[in-house]
Order: C-alpha cells, then sequence, then structure tokens
C-alpha cells in the first residue's frame, strides 16, 4: 500500500515538472504555482524621510508664499496711484511723456517709453551675447583641452560675481570713451538710419553714454548666465550620439552639428531667457553708462530711462506714499514681467523633454 502511494506521489512529482518544461518551452518566465506576495497597502517611513519630506515641502511652500506677497504688496501700493492717474488706468500704459507727480490728485505718468528702453537695451545685449556665450559652451564641452576646462570655465563663472556697480563705472569711465570713434564712424555712414541717428540733444560720442553702450555692458553682465547653463546641457549630450556620429566619418564640427547643439539646444534658449531676464532688471550698470532721458526716438544712440533706473532715480521721492505708488506700478510690471520671461524658459526647457 505505501508502495502504491509513494508510486502515486511521484507521478504527481513528474507530471509537476513536466508542466514546468512545458512552461520553460514556451517562453514562461514565473513558476507554474509561483508563490504568492503579500503586499502593504501603505510603506512605512523612517523618521528621516519624513522630516526630510516636510523641509522640502515647507522650502517649496516658502517660496511660493514670498512671490506671492511680494506680487501682492506691489499691487496693493500701486493701486491708489494708478487710480489718482489724470490719464487713467489706461493712460499708465499710453502716457509717454515726462513723469509729473507733484500734485498727487492728478499725476501724470505710464510706461510706454520705460518699456521700449528697457527691451531696447535687453535685446541689444543678447543679441551680442548669445553667439559668443553659444561658442564659449561649445569650445569648453567639445574642443578645449580637459586640463583646462575647469580654469576657463571658472573665469567665464566669475564674471558673474563682479558688482554691477563695477560694470557701470567701467562703462562709463572706459567702455565708453573707448567706443566714441567706433560709434562716429557708424554714424557717418548710417545717420539717416532711424537706430544710428544722432540728435542734438542726444549724449555726446565723447562719453557714449548711450543705449547702444548700456547694451554692451548688459552683454558682458548676461554672457556668463548663458555661457553656464549651455554648456551644462552640451556636456549631457550622450556619448554614444556622439561616438555613433564619429564612427560614420563625422568630423568635429560635424559631430557639433548634428549631436550636440540639436540636444542641447533647449538649454541654449532658456539660458538666453534667463539672461533676458536678468538684463531687464538691472539697476546701477545702466544707471551710470546710460545718460537718462524721459524720450524714446528708437536710436541706439539717444539716452533713454528703463524700469529699474526710473526707480533708482526716483528714490527722494518715496517719503511719499502716493508719489512712490506711481513708481511702485512701474516696479509690478518689471515684476511681471521678469516672472513671464523666466516661465517662458521653463516651459521651452519642459517642451524638449
Amino acid at each position: 500500500m505505501a508502495e502504491k502511494i509513494a508510486g502515486h506521489g511521484a507521478d504527481l512529482i513528474g507530471e509537476e515538472r513536466a508542466d514546468d518544461v512545458i512552461a520553460t518551452t514556451h517562453g514562461a518566465s514565473v513558476p507554474k504555482n509561483p508563490v504568492p506576495v503579500v503586499t502593504t497597502s501603505s510603506t512605512v517611513k523612517r523618521p528621516g524621510d519624513r522630516i526630510f519630506e516636510f523641509l522640502s515641502t515647507a522650502s517649496a511652500a516658502t517660496i511660493s508664499v514670498i512671490i506671492a506677497a511680494v506680487g501682492a504688496f506691489l499691487l496693493w501700493r500701486a493701486v491708489p496711484s494708478l487710480m489718482n492717474n489724470a490719464e487713467g488706468l489706461g493712460g499708465f500704459f499710453t502716457y509717454s511723456g515726462d513723469w509729473n507727480t507733484a500734485d498727487t490728485s492728478a499725476m501724470y505718468f505710464g510706461i510706454p517709453n520705460l518699456l521700449a528702453v528697457t527691451f531696447t537695451i535687453s535685446i541689444v545685449a543678447l543679441i551680442i551675447a548669445m553667439p559668443v556665450a553659444l561658442g564659449i559652451a561649445i569650445f569648453l564641452s567639445n574642443y578645449c583641452p580637459k586640463s583646462l576646462v575647469k580654469p576657463l570655465g571658472f573665469l567665464i563663472d566669475l564674471l558673474a560675481a563682479v558688482p554691477s556697480i563695477v560694470y557701470g563705472l567701467w562703462g562709463a569711465k572706459v567702455l565708453g570713451p573707448t567706443l566714441s570713434g567706433f560709434f562716429e564712424w557708424i554714424n557717418s555712414w548710417g545717420n539717416g538710419f532711424f537706430l544710428f541717428t544722432h540728435y542734438t540733444n542726444s549724449p555726446s560720442f565723447a562719453t557714449s553714454r548711450n543705449m547702444l553702450t548700456g547694451g554692451i555692458v548688459l552683454a558682458v553682465m548676461i554672457l556668463p548666465i548663458i555661457a553656464a547653463t549651455a554648456r551644462e546641457v552640451f556636456v549631457q549630450t550622450p556619448k554614444g550620439h556622439i561616438e555613433s556620429a564619429l564612427a560614420l566619418g563625422a568630423t568635429r564640427w560635424e559631430v557639433v552639428k548634428l549631436t550636440v547643439l540639436p540636444f542641447g539646444l533647449s538649454g541654449y534658449i532658456s539660458g538666453s531667457m534667463l539672461g533676458l531676464g536678468r538684463a531687464l532688471g538691472e539697476t546701477m550698470a545702466l544707471y551710470l553708462v546710460v545718460s537718462p532721458s524721459s524720450a524714446f526716438r528708437a536710436s541706439l544712440f539717444d539716452g533713454g530711462t528703463t524700469f529699474a533706473t526710473v526707480i533708482a532715480n526716483a528714490a527722494p521721492e518715496f517719503n511719499d506714499d502716493m508719489k512712490a505708488g506711481a513708481y511702485i506700478a512701474a516696479g509690478l510690471v518689471l515684476f511681471l514681467l521678469t516672472f513671464l520671461v523666466n516661465a517662458a524658459a521653463r516651459a521651452v526647457v519642459n517642451n524638449k523633454k
């Protein structure tokens, strides 16, 4: 009897093994009767994880609250002055004359000229800085000897650590007078073109305290931001893409054009947008380099006033809340502009992922 039971058990074991063999031959990757796995509905968190999660969440929430509080403060202080604008709320966006806040019950102020000057100088800075920054990023990531990458990268990054007032002094006392001859040469053949017109009350070429000089100074200031961002993205290009291009006989420039630039284009654009945000809010350098003017005549050889410099110039008027509110309204527009520029940079990066 025992022998029959043992024989029957052996047959069952043989059948199970046969089934396992059949399952294996059909490509099954798990046993026929796997051991059930018990799962829990919740994950146990260690005290350190809970503390880190709380600190991270609190930090993110704090930054969001601070940004919202700044925007709310600017709006709260700007609304009363906007209501007392003699040209009305719409006049804030259309009035292009001189600011007059002497009579707080009927003030005259608007942002069209400030907006035009701010964007003109910033665009000039981008036009100059973007190709130079791109060349620096490509050189450091693909051509530079490894022993020189860190020293040269450190020197480029060091430009961002120079105080803006130092750039302003350099631009007003060194760069402007040095470029006077070059600006006179441009004016000699381009005076009929609106960008290079020199009016009778424009800044003298001897000092060259004009928007073009301001744009050049800003270009130097935003150069490390664009170059550092683009370089960090370029070095992340997959090695397999680069090696495949080289294996197909591509030259070093063709490798950069076909693999590095397409991969890092989003980083380059986002870095440029961040540089634009930096340029929009620059104060002290432009305060010293560009001669103040309430008019905007679209000439790069003319003076001008940006959002930041008009606020700096009007600091003595801040003892009156209503007068200060007019300039805080300009600051609110600048706040929104920089916020939108940075949001656009983030959107570009997200769309390219």
